[in-house]
């Protein structure tokens, strides 16, 4: 039962991207599973083998922390989602940072995104530099971008991830499935409007194009 419980939590809790000859295998390989304590035994620790590999791949700062296409590009996905109803992220698998099992397995893995903790607000705190435009920042100095509900959230994110100093929020539907959630980026140096050119454009798989609205960009004050 233990490696059931493992395998629905992994499936639950990874909200890394899986298709649908893997998802196929996985449940055909569930179904044939010995039932004897030492199988199931073995069998659970596939399963965390088989989730940590996939998540050192997905989150190392190399990949960009599992989004390694910018999120003004076609063919972006988000790399993480951070926030209270993973149900809100449709059509993507992707790691939610406050499960216990995600967050459990990357506190063990170097070299990549850990599940923010919450911190006091910095010293000197943050610097609005832009509000409510319809354009995002697209900049070299990205570092990786994510779902989350709120701005605090994005924030949150950013006091985690190394040399992060800049966040750019905003709702867009480039590479979100129609999701509601705001896109999370994050940069190592601070920008202003003239860097959020970032219009939309881009053509989704449904035909539909990108746009962007209530872009906010904030500066960490160090």
């Amino acid at each position: 039962m233990r490696f059931f419980a493992l395998l629905a939590t992994a499936v639950l809790s990874v909200v890394v991207r899986a298709d649908s000859d893997t998802a196929a295998s996985a449940a055909s390989a569930a179904a044939s599973a010995p039932s004897s304590s030492a199988a199931a035994l073995s069998a659970s620790s596939f399963a965390n083998a088989t989730l940590q590999e996939n998540l050192s791949n997905s989150l190392s700062q190399a990949n960009f922390y599992g989004a390694p296409i910018p999120p003004w590009e076609v063919g972006c996905h988000p790399g993480w989602y951070y926030g209270n109803d993973p149900g809100a992220v449709v059509g993507w698998t992707i790691p939610w940072l406050l499960d216990a099992l995600i967050c459990d397995i990357l506190d063990l893995l170097p070299f990549c995104l850990h599940c923010p903790v919450p911190k006091p607000p910095p010293k000197n705190g943050w610097v609005q530099t832009f509000s409510n435009l319809n354009g995002a920042t697209q900049a070299s100095d990205y570092l990786t971008y994510g779902l989350v509900d709120t701005i605090q959230d994005c924030q949150t994110m950013c006091l985690g991830v190394s040399g992060c100093a800049f966040i750019n929020t905003y709702h867009d539907v480039n590479g979100k499935n129609g999701s509601p959630l705001l896109t999370c980026a994050l940069f190592k140096d601070c920008h202003d409007a003239s860097d959020a050119d970032n219009k939309g454009g881009q053509t989704q798989p449904d035909g539909s194009v990108d746009y962007i609205t209530d872009s906010n960009g904030f500066c960490l004050q160090s």
